[in-house]
């Protein structure tokens, strides 16, 4: 499978007739790992979310991933962090043998509503190399430190500290809360 892994695929893309005049994906940086992607709304009728309220935006576009991988559609940091607009299902995958039109399912978090105007760069696309697993059932799984610990169990405790404060009675301390000597 690795041989089989291009440093740089090629994807093809196939531009719908609502995406006409509109800029291809493009990497904005030369290290960049997503490619922008622009609102197919059109001219004539943004999109407003208010508050609390998610919609389908188009791109206009279709992607044809080679075998192997698969594009993530994720949220663009400078809408999350000036307007509160993401990406509900984050990240949205889209499948290499999936032939519709992408659109991105934006959601506003913030307090004010947020207009997307024809062209605004909404999300970004990431494409990566899939490995499908094969599973094997099995009636045990091997121990591991971290064990059945599950949301946020990680870096809160060490084990020895739990342990130790299990054999004394007293609260194991994360290191939080503690103040400072003067």
């Amino acid at each position: 499978m690795a041989a089989a892994i291009s440093r740089r695929p090629r994807v093809r893309i196939l531009r719908l007739a609502h995406a006409e005049g509109l800029p291809m994906p493009a990497y904005q940086s030369g290290d960049a790992a997503g490619l922008d992607l622009a609102a197919a709304v059109p001219e004539t009728a943004p999109i407003t979310l208010a508050s609390g309220a998610r919609a389908m935006i188009p791109t206009g576009l279709v992607v044809s991933l080679p075998r192997g991988f698969e594009a993530q559609v994720r949220p663009r940091s400078g809408l999350a962090a000036r307007h509160g607009i993401t990406v509900l299902n984050s990240p949205g995958t889209i499948d290499a043998d999936y032939r519709g039109e992408v659109q991105v399912v934006l959601i506003n978090h913030g307090d004010q509503p947020f207009t997307i105007a024809r062209g605004e760069r909404i999300a970004q696309l990431v494409v990566a190399p899939v490995v499908q697993a094969t599973l094997v059932e099995t009636k045990v799984v091997d121990k591991t430190v971290r064990g059945t610990g599950g949301f946020g169990s990680t870096g809160v405790r060490s084990v020895d500290a739990t342990k130790s404060a299990k054999k004394s009675k007293r609260p194991a301390h994360s290191g939080r809360g503690r103040k400072k000597k003067a």
